[in-house]
């Protein structure tokens, strides 16, 4: 009997299978509404995968969106660093535009320079400095090939810069007006009085007045008096106002007129000598310039 039975069970469980799939075909068929069954089964199974896609998407989505982060800001970072370069390039010419420009100006304004009593001139370019910020000169590339001599006055277009004191065949050195070793017979513009400015080593002058009778005042112009200079070359401005004492030396500072440290083209005057005789004694207006090479000794 039990074989029996289990032959019943199978037969019930397939009919009811059997009947199960026609059902659900049945359904389908009733939902898709004259659609095939297969693409009933086919919008099923996309039903179906609908949520697994959209967690997978969900986990994905931020990966891939972080990794083009990181390749959008290492692109970016490149971009930056090309960006840079370039605007460090340009200000780099920007820069050397503006020095050409200066030099240019400079140039155009040395030129243009009347020199004091219509004296010849050589113009030169400065190509260094002393060996340390102490020493109060500059070399230009001018010398004696071109006329220039020792003791001869160097001016720029805001007026007087030093005097020659060293010259070779192509350079020669100029010791600067602030050196304690030059002294400039000097002319107060307003007043006609005179006196000595002398360097002190740093950016000033010092003016000595020994016959004053007027005071000397701030912003007054100090012009070279013709002694050992040409005259009328302006040598700077007096940095505070002075009494007059009857019987005593007038003593006050003078801020030169050349900017030494933007010098760049000076004029060297050629045509006039402190070393020229005096022509009604026939005398040497002054001593020349000397001084000790460290090689050859004194000259």
């Amino acid at each position: 009997m039990f074989p029996s039975g289990r032959r019943l069970d199978r037969a019930t469980a397939l009919f009811i299978s059997l009947l199960a799939v026609g059902f659900l075909v049945a359904t389908f068929d009733v939902r898709a509404s004259g659609d095939s069954a297969t693409t009933v089964l086919r919008g099923g199974a996309q039903t179906l995968a609908e949520p697994i896609q959209s967690g997978i998407d969900f986990v994905v989505r931020p990966v891939v969106g972080f990794v083009d982060g990181i390749s959008n800001v290492a692109g970016l970072r490149d971009q930056n660093e090309r960006l840079e370069a370039e605007v460090q390039r340009l200000e780099a010419r920007l820069r050397e535009t503006s020095a050409l420009e200066r030099r240019v100006a400079e140039l155009e304004a040395i030129n243009d320079l009347s020199p004091p009593e219509g004296l010849a001139t050589v113009t030169a370019r400065i190509y260094s400095s002393g060996p340390s910020t102490f020493d109060q000169v500059r070399f230009i590339n001018k010398g004696s090939s071109d006329g220039v001599i020792v003791g001869q006055a160097v001016i720029d277009e805001s007026g007087l810069v030093g005097r020659v004191d060293l010259v070779t065949g192509s350079s020669a050195r100029v010791r600067l007006v602030t050196d304690p070793l030059v002294a400039i017979g000097v002319r107060v513009q307003d007043t006609n009085q005179t006196g000595a400015a002398t360097g002190r080593g740093d950016d000033m002058l010092q003016l000595d007045m020994f016959d004053a009778t007027e005071p000397v005042t701030k912003g007054a112009v100090l012009v070279t008096d013709g002694s050992r200079f040409p005259p009328g070359v302006v040598v700077g401005f007096v940095r505070e106002t002075k009494e007059a004492n009857v019987g005593f030396t007038l003593r006050t500072t003078v801020d030169p007129a050349a900017a030494f440290s933007e010098l760049d083209f000076v004029k060297v005057v050629v045509g006039w000598s402190p070393l020229d005789a005096d022509p009604e004694t026939g005398d040497p207006l002054i001593d020349p310039p000397s001084f000790t090479d460290p090689d050859t000794g004194p000259r």
